[in-house]
């Protein structure tokens, strides 16, 4: 991608300011391709043991007979009728590819219902004994991927097409490094963190094209993904956490021997990623669009006004990773509900504390990106200028109404987030000559 292909309003540096940055990022992209290269699997060794002749293979139901469902065990509930009976299956691939195979539905909690002309997957055991599986949601997901790639290409055209190249990058770092690599024993933070600057480096350049208001989010995130390290590894100490909290991670601990408290900061780590590298975007580009159409700013201006636009972000985005764990963990709560737990012991079980201190220390390392986001870019921003406070060619005000108006200025960039703003929001009446359906004058 080149220089023409850009996130918003590119700011306009100075020379001193272009070097600072590439002084800063370059050997960070070094250290980060050094590093890869250093972590990157080998994939040399079977760290997760196969089933041995088993095989996985697609076919269609073509008949169900459901029968009487046996008698449930003392103290479980009462089977679904609709999993009772066998079902008819024509196997569409192996050795018996065409073939009509006769297997019993499966039965027990959480058993999945199973109709005419549904797809499946068949296990084929070393014996050539088959049993049904599950459904295959090839086609469905393949669908759902076409879907949401031609609605982000129409509604972002070239720019929707750069988005989708970064999420396939983002899923090729994470299936062939961090995941690998994990897996191989290497260090699960050390490895996050390098699949996570690998990840920021190609998609926020590849997605928002080479210029200084993405070289701006680089570092924003960068810093700010740093503090987010620090303080997840020091709350994860001080709660006596060891991301052990479910059967998955327990199994994962007993079987591959991993640093599961390494996995856990690594999970926190790349979660942080998804979310700072939209606030740390969001912001360059504020600052950028701010200096363009106030070339009189400077950089306490600049910081004053992103930072206002910064706080009303932040705020919609904690109510955002809040209801997202929230909704991910909704069956567990359910359980602690259903046994009245006091509120005390429910927040204190290791689950519970650990989706706590993930989404406060996520939440204190995005505050975070919003001032030292907008104060590089507002550095970046008004270096290369000295300008005085109204514009060349604007009239300029009595001296005695101008002695005023930097204090009025002040005053009126300090409000709070709840301070009444100027009448100048997206209902307000817009001159003639600036809507977005007027013709625009030739020069």
């Amino acid at each position: 991608m080149g220089a023409n292909h850009v996130h918003g309003t590119a700011v306009p540096g100075s020379r001193r300011t272009v070097v600072a940055g590439l002084a800063v990022l370059v050997p960070l992209a070094v250290v980060t391709l050094t590093a890869l290269l250093w972590l990157w699997p080998d994939g040399g060794k079977d760290t997760v043991p196969a089933e041995a002749g088993v095989e996985r293979l697609t076919g269609t139901v073509v008949g169900v007979t459901l029968g009487r469902c046996p008698a449930p065990s003392e103290g479980l509930p009462a089977p679904d009728p609709a999993t009772c009976g066998r079902a008819v299956v024509k196997v569409s691939e192996g050795p018996d590819a065409g073939k009509d195979v006769e297997l019993r539905l499966p039965g027990g909690p959480g058993a999945q219902r199973f109709t005419v002309h549904d797809d499946v997957i068949l296990l084929r055991g070393p014996d050539g004994a088959y049993q049904l599986s599950d459904h295959d949601r090839a086609m469905p997901l393949w669908l759902f991927g076409a879907a949401f790639a031609l609605a982000v290409i129409a509604f972002g055209r070239w720019r929707g097409v750069t988005a989708l190249v970064g999420l396939a990058v983002t899923f090729v770092l994470l299936l062939t490094f961090v995941i690998p690599g994990i897996l191989e024993g290497r260090p699960p933070m050390l490895v996050a963190i390098v699949g996570a600057a690998a990840i920021m480096l190609a998609v926020l350049y590849l997605t928002h094209g080479f210029s200084l208001s993405t070289s701006v989010a680089v570092l924003g995130t960068l810093a700010s993904l740093a503090l987010t390290g620090v303080l997840s590894y020091g709350a994860l100490g001080f709660a006596r956490l060891n991301g052990i909290t479910d059967d998955s991670a327990l199994a994962l601990d007993m079987s591959l021997s991993l640093d599961t408290q390494g996995l856990l900061l690594a999970s926190i780590i790349i979660g942080a990623l998804g979310v700072l590298d939209d606030v740390t975007v969001t912001q360059a580009v504020t600052v950028a669009e701010l200096a363009r159409a106030n070339p009189s700013y400077g950089f306490a201006r600049l910081y004053r006004a992103a930072g206002r636009i910064g706080r009303a972000h932040i705020a919609s985005v904690i109510n955002t990773i809040i209801l997202a764990y929230a909704g991910a963990s909704l069956p567990l709560l359910l359980l602690f509900s259903i046994g009245r737990q006091p509120l005390g012991e429910v927040m204190t079980t290791p689950v519970i504390a650990q989706e706590i201190v993930r989404s406060i220390v996520g939440t204190l390392g995005l505050i975070a990106a919003v001032p030292i986001t907008t104060a590089l870019a507002a550095l970046t921003a008004s270096r290369h200028r000295d300008l005085p406070e109204s514009a060349p060619g604007e009239p300029q005000e009595p001296p005695r109404e101008r002695a005023g108006s930097h204090r009025r200025a002040r005053k009126d960039d300090d409000d709070g987030f709840f301070a009444p703003q100027k009448d100048d929001g997206f209902f307000a009446p817009q001159p003639d000559d600036t809507g977005f359906f007027t013709p625009r004058r030739r020069q």
